[in-house]
C-alpha cells in the first residue's frame, strides 16, 4: 500500500495582460523534490489548485508518494 503526501507551492506571473513578455515564474520546485527524495518519498507528479481566468496556475500540488 502507498501512502500519498501533497506540497502546495506557488506560481506566478508578472507582467500586465497577455502579452508575450509576461514572466511564468515557480517556487523552487527541485529542493522540495530533492528534499522528499531524500526522506525516501517519490515525485509522482502535480496538480493544479487556484487557477487565475488567464488560464495559468496560480498553485499546484506536487504529489509524492512512499511505500508503507
Amino acid at each position: 500500500m502507498y501512502r500519498y503526501e501533497y506540497e502546495t507551492i506557488s506560481c506566478d506571473v508578472s507582467g500586465w495582460g497577455m502579452v508575450a513578455g509576461n514572466v511564468y515564474t515557480i517556487e523552487n520546485y527541485r529542493s522540495i523534490i530533492d528534499k522528499r527524495a531524500a526522506d525516501g518519498w517519490r515525485y509522482v507528479g502535480f496538480f493544479p489548485t487556484k487557477q487565475r481566468g488567464s488560464g495559468h496556475a496560480q498553485e499546484v500540488d506536487l504529489i509524492f508518494e512512499k511505500e508503507e
